[in-house]
């Protein structure tokens, strides 16, 4: 249990599966009380009951300003305060998304991931936000990825989306900042976090170990302690950073 984190109550979105999933485990381990917030209802109370009795689960989808705000609501209702929220709902691999070059990739597509990457951040933020501002204080996290440093070809609109998830992050955390509010972004590499990955899917994964400074492939875990570190008072002093964890593949 880290003693920073104990009973300090944080929403993470998309907890119900991969990274996001390692998150709400994490925060729990450090005695947080944790809402795992996700479209897939039946995967976050799951979460929720491996975690047990600090744990609420909410069906949410972040690219809809209404449910949102309905998450803020219940998790104030239930805990009373906000003190951290993770920004990890995104179309990635449980929202399949097509992995293309640009002439390949439908409009359709382009403005869903959107919707959910980037409106979906929007509205959670101005969601917590009012609680956060009445306490005087609070942690934001926006998940961005190591492919907006690689500029990883294919998947132009999900890169797109991750970097602007970094600029968003250093615009609001100048606008909160008076607040003693902390807005930082988290960049994972290459990670395996498919619960039931493919061969091809490990082969994927795989294919940043040469690059790595570190030799392996990257697992969720590997993101919680950096995670747990922006989340906690030791990061008091930081704001519209990125954090970079990828084995050493790219130095900022």
């Amino acid at each position: 249990m880290i003693a920073a984190l104990k009973d300090r109550v944080v929403i993470v979105t998309g907890g119900a599966h991969g990274i996001g999933k390692a998150y709400c485990l994490g925060f729990a381990n450090a005695g947080a009380r944790v809402v795992i917030a996700d479209i897939d209802k039946p995967g976050a109370r799951a979460v929720a009951s491996e975690i047990g009795a600090q744990a609420l689960a909410i069906q949410v989808d972040v690219s809809n300003e209404d449910a949102t705000k309905k998450m803020a609501t219940k998790t104030l209702e239930r805990f009373s305060r906000i003190d951290v929220l993770i920004n990890n709902a995104a179309v990635f691999s449980v929202v399949p998304m097509h992995r293309g070059r640009i002439e390949t990739i439908d409009p359709d597509e382009w403005d869903q991931l959107m919707a959910v990457n980037l409106r979906g951040l929007f509205f959670c933020c101005r969601a917590v936000l009012p609680a956060m501002r009445k306490q005087q204080s609070g942690k934001i996290i926006n998940i961005a990825s190591g492919t907006v440093f690689a500029g990883a070809p294919g998947r132009i609109h999900y890169v797109t989306s991750k970097a602007a998830t970094i600029g968003f992050t250093r615009t609001l955390a100048r606008e909160v900042g008076a607040d003693n509010i902390n807005v930082n972004c988290l960049a994972p590499g290459n990670t395996l976090s498919e619960e039931n990955p493919t061969e091809q899917t490990i082969k994927f994964r795989e294919s940043s170990v040469r690059l790595r400074s570190l030799k392996r492939i990257q697992m969720p875990q590997d993101v919680v302690g950096a995670m747990l570190f922006l989340a906690s008072p030791l990061s008091d002093f930081m704001t519209g950073q990125t954090v970079n964890v990828d084995g050493g593949i790219s130095f900022l």
